[in-house]
């Protein structure tokens, strides 16, 4: 824990940071940097005529996302609590908007963003935020209705339910697994009975097996996910390259900016494959590295959420569990994506993809786990200075 102090005249603010979470987030947004300008240098020469664009242009996401996580620490959590469902409201619009012919912006089939002029925005990564700190705020004003009946725990499925229903007409499969599964963790963790969160999965499980079904190119995505070599130079062709980046690496990978892959064999090698490059270039070692840097991320997250807990702050423990099933969740997936033990679902890599959007409101989600961090510190050191002076 490090406390940094500020002085402003007749006051004095000490602010308390988590010294291993900044150092994991600078961390995994600094081999981010690097393993992104590696497996950009060739696409970026091709496309943009500049072998270092993307590099440029996500230093640039990068920084305008430290700045506004510095302003995100700054609001108190209890602002944060009180707005929470106008919060939810504004992911709402966002997500209409983008569905509005002329405002959002479709690539690939998919209507995702909206332009801002130098850059699109994907509304769905802001969403995910949004929908957590919506759910804690839920959670602290009916928790025991949330545990003890049906309705509270109904009521905010039926919000996530319309949340999903617009994310699907993007369509946005990913995101909505993401939500949908951070919320249930959430549920969990606040103490809604095991029995009716495992029939509630029975029934999301059924549902999103349908979706896959019914849609032609996620179920070519399932078939060629269980058999990527029965169709190496078709739908199986990105997990082929993938697996391949990763044969190639063995233990110590064939060293930084030798891929061989990311010259135009896999494609978005440098936003949902970056692992995969990663893996090629510096081997088993450094994917297991980055694993085990999420894995300390996440770990942290729990236990700002329980120190909390344990100092009477309900609103930031659920915040921090949230942010912490968000992350670990959609690392797990873009990881298992890239390693083949999943199917292909258009996540980003947490803090490490190319992608302004992902990378600014993980920025935010950072700050928001120190700002919890922060109050759950200055509770326990004001029940500590009243009970010495008792």
């Amino acid at each position: 824990m490090a406390s940094v102090v500020v002085n402003n005249r007749s006051e004095t603010v000490a602010f308390n940071l988590d010294n291993t979470l900044m150092l994991t987030v600078l961390t995994l947004l600094a081999v981010g940097l690097v393993m992104m300008a590696s497996a950009s240098i060739s696409i970026a020469d091709e496309r943009m005529g500049s072998p270092f664009h993307y590099l440029q242009r996500q230093s640039i996401l990068v920084f305008i996302g430290l700045v506004v996580a510095a302003v995100f620490f700054m609001v108190s959590l209890e602002h944060w609590e009180r707005f929470s469902p106008l919060l939810l409201v504004i992911g709402f619009i966002l997500l209409i908007l983008v569905l509005i012919p002329g405002i959002g912006h479709e690539v690939n089939g998919s209507r995702r963003w909206l332009p801002l002029g130098i850059t699109n925005f994907q509304a769905s990564e802001l969403v995910k935020l949004l929908v957590i700190i919506f759910l804690a705020g839920y959670l602290v004003r009916r928790i025991d209705e949330v545990r003890h009946t049906m309705g509270g725990f109904v009521k905010p499925l039926v919000i996530l339910a319309l949340l999903g229903a617009l994310l699907m007409a993007e369509p946005d499969f990913g995101s909505t697994v993401v939500i949908l599964g951070t919320a249930l963790g959430m549920l969990f963790l606040a103490g809604v009975p095991l029995s009716r969160l495992i029939i509630l999965f029975a029934i999301v499980a059924g549902l999103l097996a349908v979706l896959v079904v019914v849609e032609p190119y996620r179920m070519a995505r399932m078939t060629s996910f269980m058999d990527p070599w029965a169709d190496p130079f078709g739908n199986g062709f990105q997990l082929t390259q993938a697996l391949i980046a990763f044969g190639r690496g063995e233990w110590f990978g064939v060293g930084l900016g030798e891929s061989i892959q990311k010259l135009f064999y896999l494609p978005e090698a440098h936003t949902d494959f970056i692992f995969s490059v990663l893996s090629e270039e510096l081997g088993f070692v450094g994917g297991a590295f980055v694993i085990l840097l999420f894995g300390l991320l996440v770990w942290r997250a729990f236990r700002i959420g329980n120190l909390a807990l344990l100092n009477g702050q309900p609103f930031g423990g659920y915040l921090a569990f949230g942010i912490g099933i968000w992350v670990g969740m959609q690392a797990f997936i873009n990881i298992g994506v890239n390693m083949g033990v999943l199917p292909t679902k258009g996540l980003t890599l947490p803090l490490m993809s190319y992608g302004g959007s992902s990378i600014v409101v993980m920025c935010m989600a950072m700050a928001l786990l120190q700002r919890v961090y922060h109050e759950a510190k200055q509770a326990e050191l004001a029940d500590y200075d009243k009970g010495a002076v008792q």
